[in-house]
């Protein structure tokens, strides 16, 4: 396989990535609307919409934000608009996002879930987007450290690297599996199916990184592992009292 992965148009192409990116949205958001359908949603249509603004909102400014932190030495050299724009992240856009969420529900006085309805949506659209990272090859940077395992991949460069992309693809199909099987017996309480959601991703992105050849900032972690750590950290109830995660837990 030749990376990146483009689709022939006349004397152009178009990326895979671009593709993937564009369904990754399209179909998360169709099966969003879908699950709606079929659940009994706590909170209005209207109030899902502002939350959804806020979510975006939040998620577009943490997703660059943590994005131009990852390399401080450019950030200081290079900072510009272009930069900013040219820079982001899934973790900062997940926690820029739930951030947005949280501040506009209270503006809201909305106290249900908003998170619950939106996981197997944003893991769908997760596998989707990074099936276009993966075959963007070199030029997404999702990239892992050169590796002699027999799955490692040579991305054009010549060097065999860590699938680090198709790992996350594996993680995500995971977690949709065992969200489901733990449905099938439990019932999580209010807001626990986000929770065990975002946690997971965050453990995962914090063990991940150490694979990745990313810029180290401070304590011998990179910005993104920084992140990944506060976010577990806000979440630390979940590991203290596990059984809350289910209604019946006592």
């Amino acid at each position: 396989m030749q990376f990146p992965v483009n689709i022939p148009l006349g004397r152009s192409s178009i990326p895979v990535h671009f593709v993937c990116e564009t369904l990754s949205y399209f179909l998360g958001y169709q099966y969003y609307v879908w699950l709606r359908k079929h659940t009994t949603d706590k909170i209005s249509a209207h109030h899902r919409l502002i939350i959804f603004i806020g979510a975006a909102t939040g998620a577009f400014i943490g997703s660059h934000l943590v994005g131009v932190f990852e390399n401080p030495a450019l950030l200081f050299s290079h900072f510009s608009i272009i930069y900013f724009m040219s820079n982001k992240t899934i973790v900062g856009g997940m926690l820029g996002g739930l951030i947005g969420v949280e501040l506009t529900k209270k503006q809201l006085g909305v106290t249900a879930s908003s998170g619950d309805l939106m996981v197997y949506p944003l893991i769908l659209a997760m596998v989707i987007g990074r099936t276009g990272c993966f075959l963007a090859g070199l030029e997404d940077g999702t990239y892992g450290v050169a590796s002699n395992l027999p799955w490692a991949i040579d991305f054009g460069d010549g060097i065999r690297r860590h699938p680090t992309n198709l790992y996350e693809i594996i993680f995500w199909l995971m977690i949709w599996v065992v969200l489901k099987l733990i449905e099938r017996k439990r019932q999580f309480a209010d807001g626990a199916r986000f929770k065990v959601f975002m946690t997971s991703y965050l453990i995962f992105r914090l063990l991940v990184e150490f694979i990745k050849p990313d810029y180290f900032f401070s304590f011998g972690l990179s910005v993104i592992q920084l992140v990944s750590i506060a976010g577990i950290l806000y979440y630390y109830k979940v590991f203290l009292h596990p059984k809350k995660l289910f209604i019946n837990h006592a």
